[in-house]
């Protein structure tokens, strides 16, 4: 068994107070993009993982990795349940830089709770999963959902985002990892967690792109004192082609660009690599709800 751990892109993303807790309230617009890590599953005569993909390096396969803590959190609530599990071995096809801010861990849990509930053939209900999830990290149960959700409290409340119109993207990433602690630890302006007055859908891409020019990405600017490259990679999407918003997704160092169509994002990924050889570069169209 087979499954897709989507890129989480972050189109805003604003930041209020650190709390008591040690957490920051934010208010975001998350979509994911067909393209990501993979995760396969299968029997096994006992539980381990093997990592493959361009970004395999360096990436621990023991029991840190966020994809055998899922299976342990799975594990553990269907023992508790009386339901058997069996041993499995898992492969992750890891194809989404590491630290980026597109949520590659957590997509691989979210993925990972998936594969195996339904490989396991568990009744897991879904605020079960969704605690399993919040267990493994903050972006887990976002992951879960893999669809446009508005994102508030310090990401544990999720809704149904407004009605999108189509459009695609493109995703770049100039070879820089970025530490979400650090990011956090240089912001000095927030634009807060106040609630956005939200339409019912968005009628056209023009009126989506309004929407979001009102918007910001609160941890650009300390994520690009850290990694200047940020506005290199923002810069050159601005410049290409068709592009009609872009910005750094979570707490970097991908920035995407929207396109009106997946033909002009696929033109603008092809001129962006000429130039950019060492980059990562897709294009993409967000997943359907």
């Amino acid at each position: 068994m087979q499954r897709l751990a989507p890129a989480k892109i972050n189109l805003f993303l604003h930041v209020g107070e650190r709390r008591a807790d040690g957490y920051h309230d934010l208010q975001s617009l998350v979509v994911f993009a067909d393209c990501g890590d993979r995760i396969d599953a299968a029997p096994a005569p006992v539980t381990r993982l093997q990592v493959s993909g361009p970004y395999a390096a360096g990436l621990d396969a023991g029991e840190t990795n966020l994809v055998l803590r899922a299976a342990a959190a799975l594990r553990q609530w269907a023992r508790a349940g009386g339901h058997a599990t069996t041993d499995i071995e898992l492969s992750l096809e890891k194809n989404l830089p590491v630290a980026s801010g597109i949520g590659g861990g957590s997509s691989d849990a979210a993925a990972t709770l998936h594969l195996l509930a339904s490989l396991w053939e568990l009744p897991v209900p879904p605020d079960e999963l969704h605690r399993l999830g919040r267990s493994l990290g903050a972006d887990v149960p976002v992951c879960l959902r893999a669809r446009a959700t508005i994102m508030s409290g310090d990401g544990d409340l999720l809704a149904a985002a407004p009605d999108l119109p189509g459009f695609a993207m493109v995703l770049v990433n100039p070879g820089v990892a970025v530490a979400t602690a650090d990011v956090f630890a240089g912001l000095q302006v927030r634009t807060g967690s106040r609630p956005l007055a939200w339409p019912r859908r968005f009628a056209s891409l023009r009126e989506l792109v309004v929407f979001l020019d009102r918007t910001s990405n609160d941890l650009a600017t300390p994520a690009k004192r850290i990694a200047p490259a940020i506005m290199q990679a923002e810069r050159a999407l601005v410049q290409s082609q068709d592009c009609l918003l872009a910005r750094m997704s979570g707490s970097g160092a991908t920035c995407f660009g929207i396109y009106p169509d997946i033909d002009a994002a696929h033109r603008a990924a092809s001129a962006l690599r000429a130039r950019y050889a060492d980059w990562w570069i897709e294009a993409a169209a967000p997943l359907a709800a």
